[in-house]
């Protein structure tokens, strides 16, 4: 099948989407700015209660309901205590690395509508002040917010609206080298997300349809294991579009699609495998068959929630997962194309 793929929107996308703040249940700006990019392309949203957006795409068989899932959250931090000196405390949100995130800015979206930036820290700061500055263990109880304020007190804080419980959002640094390596927080999983607008925009382009009726879901809480946990039930397939680990025990490179064979929780389902696979060598694609560790998709979320569908998940292998992310447009494109295949190949 002769698919002309517009890669310069793909890209132009996943920057909008990474630079679009979204930590885990946080959705105010990330589902407004999803409005826009489906009405460009000539499609309406849909949501459920847990804000969850969906596209939906008639297909040729209109028996059968195939949902592709690709998460619209991301890592974050949430604030849990302000201490007597001004000092934000934080809450994971998601599974963080402090060591990854000692030095960047962040920005607290305080629940007045109001949002202040600050810097991220070790409560041993300086190698000038204190011997275990270089030691100490990063952790939710050794790092600090620095607030961006003339600020010096709880109370002084509080004045600016910001409380326990305010949401706080990490730069990402989006950058593409001329070799085409994509370096930036959040690939996981807004390079998937942009994966899944690239192919509805393909479907557009070229007036094409898919085999059955495709619902593009773009959940909120898969870092924290419930995004997927809700499907509707018209839906037979949970097809998990999320990145891939590489590693020593891994065969996935940032220039190949990943097909995860099994997770932390179980198998996914070897019909739907299978056909990932033999699709993915049909196409002459850059792929790899892998078992992951400590690793769980949307579609994992899915099955453990005892909704009655099979699942199947892949994506672009990706260096320094949850940490300053690296993969290459290579590993992205593979990951598209093997969705196309999935979806429109008799």
């Amino acid at each position: 099948m002769n698919l002309q793929w517009d890669w310069d929107y793909l890209l132009d996308t996943m920057k909008k989407l990474i630079e679009t703040p979204s930590p885990v249940s946080y959705f105010e700006q990330v589902n407004p700015l999803m409005e826009q990019l489906a009405a460009s392309l000539g499609y309406e949203v849909e949501y459920d209660r847990k804000h969850t957006v969906y596209i939906k795409v008639p297909g040729k068989d209109r028996t059968r309901t195939v949902c592709v899932g690709a998460h619209l959250d991301t890592l974050g931090l949430m604030v849990k205590h302000i201490d007597d000196d001004g000092m934000l405390r934080v809450r994971n949100l998601g599974g963080i690395n402090f060591n990854s995130i000692e030095g960047e800015t962040v920005t607290v979206y305080a629940r007045n509508g109001k949002t202040y930036t600050g810097l991220v820290a070790c409560q041993s700061h300086s190698v000038h002040v204190f011997d275990d500055a270089k030691t100490l263990e990063r952790n939710e109880n050794t790092m600090i917010v620095i607030l961006d304020e003339n600020v010096h007190s709880a109370e002084e804080v509080r004045a600016l609206g910001i409380e326990n419980g305010d949401i706080l959002s990490i730069e990402p640094h989006f950058t593409v080298t001329e070799k085409g390596f994509i370096k930036s927080r959040f690939i996981d999983d807004k390079a998937c997300v942009a994966c899944s607008l690239v192919m509805l925009k393909l479907l557009k382009d070229q007036n094409l349809t898919p085999l059955c009726d495709t619902w593009f879901a773009f959940p909120h809480y898969e870092e924290i294991g419930h995004g997927g946990s809700f499907v509707p039930e018209c839906v037979s397939e949970y097809l998990a579009l999320d990145i891939a680990v590489i590693g020593p025990d891994h065969n996935g490179r940032e220039d190949r699609v990943s097909i995860c064979v099994k997770d932390n929780f179980s198998p996914y389902d070897r019909e739907v495998t299978d056909r990932l696979v033999r699709l993915a060598a049909a196409n002459e694609l850059n792929y790899a068959p892998d078992v992951f560790y400590r690793y769980g998709t949307d579609g994992g979320a899915a099955v453990r929630a005892g909704n009655n569908l099979v699942a199947g998940a892949f994506g672009m292998g990706t260096f320094c997962s949850h940490g300053m992310e690296r993969t290459h447009l290579d590993g992205v494109k593979n990951t598209a194309k093997l969705l196309a295949a999935y979806l429109l190949e008799e």
